[in-house]
């Protein structure tokens, strides 16, 4: 049994002992007095000017410090940018590019008085008995426009089963020249409606006497401002605002009636071979043109059209003067790379042409125009990467003209001596070229070269 009157444990311990202070063996604190108090007060000039020395001392080194890292800094700096430019200096060459179309002209008038001896029209005029067509027709040219954007010209075609001469001439002007969109394209659809694919055999369901010649597309290229051979960038500028510049919204309609022309078969053609590859000739610079990008698959279709146009024994001959012509004009700069590559056709004479021209250019850049293929690839072999003046641009250039004549030259798979030459080509660009090597297009000349050597070792 507890005892509840027992003291409780901590009653019954010992108590605190207190401890002394431990000995200072002889050191003592200093004391300070209220003497020193004051003095400290009242004189802190002594105190002061030690610290002030010691931060100016310390004030001047960091300084010091800090203007080297600066001057360090900006060496670096400098040099960062320098590279930084050499990386970019792609930038600075220009791309490819020319003007196609200066100033446009004033466009050509169209004699309308035929048309009112249009018997088609007289008899479509007669038929009707609607006050308000008849109010319309008093309108002349904004009627025979309406005719022509609502297609009630082209049903009656059908119905007739022929086209008269001053419709068909009104019409194609109508494509070319209309300042109006829905009028000009409905004038290209009422031929390409006519001249429709089942038509490309010429087995015409409607009686067609009037086409138009060469001169009247030539004439439409000058009135829109073509411009033979194109000029370098940057473009024509001009003082007066009422000028009007760069190709117009007909050339639309001109590419697509070319190419429905071109189409058509069995000894009716519109064009001879000469003016054909004088059109090639014209398609080549029109693809030149930067403002034009917009309508390339156009640009793509008409080409082919004028491929197509020759027979197999026209083909061989008419595709040598189309190179000639091309190469013995285009700019030596990356122009010659995009008129090489807007031949995009897959056919076989799309890939012979573009062989073919891309040759005929590299032999103009070499100085050697028609050079045989080992000369070619003996000229390009002497070019020297590791010349510290080495222009990587004209490299490239003749890289890639090298790849697409090769790619369809037949002397590549029959020629040992050819192949080699080609594999040692790329082995070079692809080696002697250093990864840290940032002059402009060096790493571009090294990495295709580099991707072409693979491809042929697979």
């Amino acid at each position: 049994m507890e005892d509840f009157d027992a003291p409780l444990d901590f009653e019954s311990e010992a108590p605190l002992s207190r401890q002394s202070p431990a000995a200072n063996d002889g050191k003592r604190k200093k004391i300070i007095g209220l003497d020193d108090l004051l003095s400290h007060y009242y004189n802190p000039v002594d105190e002061t000017s030690k610290k002030s020395k010691r931060k100016q001392f310390h004030s001047d080194d960091e300084e010091k410090n800090v203007k080297k890292k600066e001057e360090l800094l900006s060496k670096f700096v400098f040099e960062c940018q320098n590279q930084v430019n050499d990386i970019v200096a792609e930038d600075d060459i220009p791309l490819w590019g020319l003007q196609a179309f200066g100033k446009q002209k004033s466009l050509p008038p169209f004699d309308s008085a035929d048309l009112t001896n249009s018997i088609l029209l007289k008899s479509f005029i007669k038929c009707q008995t609607s006050s308000l067509l008849k109010l319309e027709m008093d309108q002349g040219e904004i009627f025979l426009d309406g005719l022509l954007v609502d297609k009630w010209l082209l049903n009656l075609v059908y119905l007739s089963g022929s086209v008269e001469d001053c419709l068909a001439s009104w019409t194609f002007h109508k494509a070319l020249y209309s300042s109006k969109k829905n009028v000009q394209e409905a004038g290209c659809d009422f031929w390409c409606s006519i001249l429709s694919a089942e038509a490309e055999v010429y087995s015409y369901n409607v009686d067609i006497k009037w086409f138009p010649c060469f001169s009247a597309f030539k004439d439409a290229l000058e009135v829109y401002g073509f411009i033979p051979y194109c000029i370098a960038l940057p473009t024509l500028v001009s003082n007066d605002s009422f000028e009007i510049f760069g190709p117009p919204i007909n050339i639309i309609c001109w590419l697509k009636l070319l190419a429905v022309f071109c189409r058509i078969r069995n000894g009716h053609r519109l064009f001879s071979m000469s003016e054909v590859e004088e059109f090639f000739d014209i398609i080549v610079w029109l693809f030149l043109d930067h403002q034009l990008q917009g309508i390339s698959f156009l640009l793509n279709e008409c080409m082919l059209s004028l491929i197509t146009f020759f027979t197999d024994k026209e083909w061989p001959d008419s595709s040598v003067k189309i190179v000639n012509s091309i190469a013995s004009r285009i700019p030596m700069d990356l122009n010659c790379l995009r008129a090489v590559e807007c031949i995009s056709g897959v056919d076989k004479r799309s890939r012979t042409l573009r062989s073919q021209l891309s040759a005929q250019i590299l032999s103009h850049s070499v100085g050697r125009p028609g050079a045989r293929t080992m000369d070619l690839l003996k000229l390009i072999l002497k070019d020297d990467v590791k010349d510290k003046d080495c222009d990587f641009l004209k490299i490239y250039i003749h890289l890639v003209l090298a790849e697409n004549w090769l790619a369809s030259d037949p002397s590549m798979n029959e020629d040992r001596a050819v192949s080699e030459a080609w594999l040692k080509y790329l082995r070079i660009l692809s080696t002697q070229i250093s990864n840290t090597d940032w002059r402009s297009y060096a790493a571009k000349v090294r990495n295709r070269a580099f991707y072409l050597k693979q491809t042929m070792r697979t």
